[in-house]
């Protein structure tokens, strides 16, 4: 069963995790793999909840932006391809 866990909740394991306990007894009490605990690790580091939540707003933004990028250069080739048709 997935469950998701916030960045208030995965800042606090790790902050456990900082504080001595070993990570199996860390993914036995908070029902996660030891593969989903590393990549928290990588990605959040030591970071505090606030930095967390400002990444989480910076990856939004960043695919909002991917997206408008994608969409105007499919509209940049169909004007391309209407300019160039012979009549």
């Amino acid at each position: 069963m997935k469950r998701r866990y916030s960045e208030e909740q995965i800042i606090k394991i790790l902050e456990e995790a900082r504080t001595g306990i070993k990570g199996e007894e860390l993914c036995r009490r908070h029902g996660i793999s030891k593969g989903t605990l590393y990549l928290w690790k990588t990605k959040y580091g030591t970071m505090n909840v606030s930095e967390a939540q400002r990444l989480k707003a910076l990856e939004s933004e960043n695919t909002k932006l991917k997206r408008i990028v994608a969409e105007q250069a499919l509209d940049i080739v169909a004007l391309k391809d209407v300019v160039t048709r012979k009549w």
